[in-house]
């Protein structure tokens, strides 16, 4: 009887915890107000007083029970054009600000205050909102399995926030703009959360509780913001954003003359409807985004790199977020790029958001001119998704590239075209989820074997995760505007690339302790988890098993020890290390071990090192990484990083010693202006890369970019070419 009403009390308290929704638990009243609030940090206005809010926050992170030791107040108003809310962060004045520069990377190492929200109500995608006790904002896009590690922080927009510092307690004023938001004109109830980053005591709070193994922005989680009336659709409707551009190069290493160029274009939001929105844009400039971070690579694939052109940004997970892991049907990056060249785009148009409250469209057709080496193409998708039960959503997606070729005096067609249906599974309480997923493509050439399919299952709860992936992808399954890396395999003895079918599984397992006595240890786990690799007929490809084991510390440094085992069978005789003699098609069997150590982050000085070593096809690899940082509170970051790879395959297939040095500098001069100087010497690329960058926010979205760029030879230093450009933004409202 005992034990029947113990094991009773458990099944109850699991259910108290993940069965119980947290929108039902926490609601928060809103009402309009007519008083003139002025963002400044003071809290002068009487609405403040009398308005409803939040008296505490709760414990999330490291421990999610109880009240945070140190308390919020938050308040949340609002009028015809602007959502207000103020918040009070009580603290002993020691507070950590890792940088007055907007969407900073660290935002979550400084004393922050953050909000979650989902104006549809629907856990399938929302908005963050958050400001550093310096100031500096942090705006990003959520999707369903949003997390704060995920936060698409591309997406800009314009809000306004203002803070003050005080002994004991930091103050937060935030308005936004109802016409940034996509919502849902007559939904009286929106998804909501507080989020306090507590740096002196490295703890997070958030207005809802649930367990700390979901991040703070969990969609999932979030409590309920009751409007008194439904917000209206705002006034408001357009946005211009046109620019002009201009600058000066020189390719020293072709002997070219010196080029001057000027440009101009236009980008346009129209508001259709409170939640669906039309992005135009003509002749678009990406001049002012950030070059891509380099890495050395010694895999036998091309690496990922993020998207950062804004145009592509805004509701962006509709499109990017079909495919499983390594298997992307469409890849905005293949827009307007061609082997790492930009492709001028002419004109391009984007319709997406809501259509109801749980179903969600995104139609973007771009047009690119034609070059010397590439026909002018065009590049539409359609996609759809539909939310079913809480937080599942059935969603398909339909992908062309199309463009007229004339060879030997005819002239055809040359597309590309991919279609896929997709389920994926969300428990109500986020701690089952799954995925079915089926893609197809199509080419002029009526290819077989065109096909991708794959499966997903995991369980997730505070100490315990596993789950498993599966994917099959045909030979022919060509999707030029995604990115399906492992297809690709190199010959490197005819220096040409084979499309390989393949087979995939992956099944992960892990463990968390949260030890409760501990001076010293926050939370400790280990995991495991292979990636078994079939060719299409399914003979053997590779095998990767890795354990790794993690300590998080109390004072925010964290250690990570793993070892890992690889065979690899090669189809083709490869390069790796850009030697004359490549490795043979053949099977390699080997192990190394690594670990990772990371300091504290609050700490004026910082630094992040690994080191690597073991067995490497033939031979050996030893890799050492390290990145060291210094602080100056607020204005300042800069950095050194250093990475060695020394790879010594025997006597017979070479060795390389790599390098890849990367100093940085990031200076902010106030919230609206920054000055980030970073150099990149590899000796992979032979390339010594300088690069140079300012931009002055002179009003909200409309900025001023001055850009300057080097790149030199790494073995004698000849300069390769330089550049120096400017771009001007303007944003209006009609």
């Amino acid at each position: 009887m005992k034990r029947s009403l113990l094991l009773l009390l458990i099944g109850f308290k699991f259910w108290h915890l993940y069965g119980q929704d947290t929108r039902d638990q926490y609601q928060l009243d809103i009402r309009r107000t007519n008083e003139t609030i002025t963002i400044d940090g003071n809290l002068s206005e009487a609405v403040w007083e009398s308005t409803n809010g939040i008296e505490q926050l709760m414990n999330h992170w490291p421990v999610d029970s109880g009240v945070a030791v140190m308390q919020s107040k938050v308040r949340m108003t609002y009028d015809e054009n602007f959502i207000y809310i103020s918040a009070v962060h009580y603290d002993n004045g020691n507070r950590i600000i890792q940088s007055l520069k907007r969407d900073d990377q660290n935002h979550w190492e400084s004393d922050a205050f953050t909000i979650a929200l989902d104006p549809i109500n629907q856990r399938t995608n929302g908005f963050v909102f958050g400001v550093n006790a310096g100031g500096a904002q942090f705006e990003g896009m959520l999707n369903m399995q949003g997390n704060d590690s995920n936060i698409d922080t591309n997406w800009d927009n314009k809000w306004y926030s203002a803070v003050q510092q005080l002994d004991d307690r930091w103050v937060v004023e935030m308005a936004i703009p109802f016409k940034t938001l996509r919502y849902n004109s007559t939904n009286a109830t929106w998804g909501i959360n507080f989020i306090r980053n507590d740096m002196e005591h490295n703890m997070y709070s958030t207005w809802t509780q649930f367990p700390l193994n979901f991040g703070g922005v969990d969609l999932g989680f979030n409590g309920s913001l009751k409007w008194d009336v439904p917000p209206k659709q705002s006034k408001g409707k357009v946005v211009l954003i046109p620019y002009i551009a201009g600058g000066v190069n020189k390719n020293h290493e072709d002997g070219e003359s010196t080029k001057y160029n000027g440009d101009i274009g236009l980008d346009a939001k129209i508001a259709l409807t409170s939640s669906l929105n039309l992005d135009l844009t003509i002749n678009p400039d990406f001049s002012n985004v950030d070059v891509d971070q380099q890495v050395t690579n010694l895999s036998r694939f091309s690496l990922f790199f993020p998207e950062k052109r804004n145009f592509f940004l805004e509701n962006s997970d509709i499109f990017s977020n079909f495919g499983s892991w390594g298997v992307r049907p469409f890849f905005s990056r293949r827009i307007g790029l061609n082997e790492g060249e930009q492709v001028p785009i002419l004109y391009g148009a984007r319709l997406s958001g809501n259509l109801t409250e749980d179903t969600r469209i995104g139609l973007m057709d771009i047009q690119t001119r034609a070059t010397d080496d590439l026909e002018a193409q065009n590049y539409a998708i359609a996609a759809i998704q539909k939310r079913v039960l809480k937080r599942s959503t059935i969603k398909g997606f339909f992908a062309n590239r199309q463009a007229r070729v004339t060879e030997e005096g005819q002239t055809f067609d040359d597309y590309n075209r991919v279609g896929g249906l997709e389920f994926d599974y969300l428990s109500a309480n986020g701690t089952i989820g799954g995925s079915v997923k089926y893609h197809a493509s199509v080419t002029d050439e009526n290819l077989s074997e065109n096909s991708t399919l794959s499966g997903e299952v995991y369980y997730n709860v505070k100490t315990f995760f596993t789950g498993a992936n599966f994917t099959k992808v045909g030979e022919n399954f060509i999707a030029d505007m995604g990115f399906t890396p492992r297809l690709d395999n190199y010959d490197a003895a005819i220096d040409t690339t084979v499309r390989i079918g393949y087979n995939l599984i992956n099944p992960w397992i892990g463990f968390n302790v949260y030890p409760k006595s501990s001076k010293w240890i926050n939370q400790h786990g280990g995991r495991t988890w292979t990636v078994y690799t079939t060719n299409q007929d399914g003979s053997f490809n590779e095998r990767r098993s890795t354990f790794v084991y993690i300590f998080d510390f109390k004072d925010k440094s964290e250690l990570r020890v793993d070892v890992q085992n690889k065979e690899v069978k090669l189809p083709f005789e490869t390069d790796l290390i850009g030697e004359d003699e490549f490795l043979p098609a053949d099977l390699f069997k080997y192990t190394d071990f690594g670990f990772r150590y990371n300091s504290d982050p609050r700490r004026v000085f910082s630094l992040q090192s690994s080191v690597r070593y073991g067995e490497f096809f033939s031979g050996t690899k030893f890799t050492f990484s390290s990145t060291l940082n210094f602080r100056k509170q607020p204005w300042g970051n800069f950095g050194i990083s250093y990475t060695q790879n020394k790879v010594d395959l025997g006597d017979v297939y070479g060795s390389r010693d790599l390098h890849l040095i990367g100093p940085t500098a990031n200076i902010s001069f106030s919230n609206t202006m920054f000055w980030t100087s970073f150099l990149q010497y590899n000796t992979q690329a032979e390339n010594f890369n300088i690069n140079s960058r300012f931009q002055w926010r002179f009003k909200p979205m409309s900025d001023l970019f001055i850009v300057y760029s080097e790149n030199y030879a790494t073995n004698n230093l000849d300069v390769k070419n330089r550049g120096l450009v400017f771009k001007v933004t303007y944003w209006f409202n009609i």
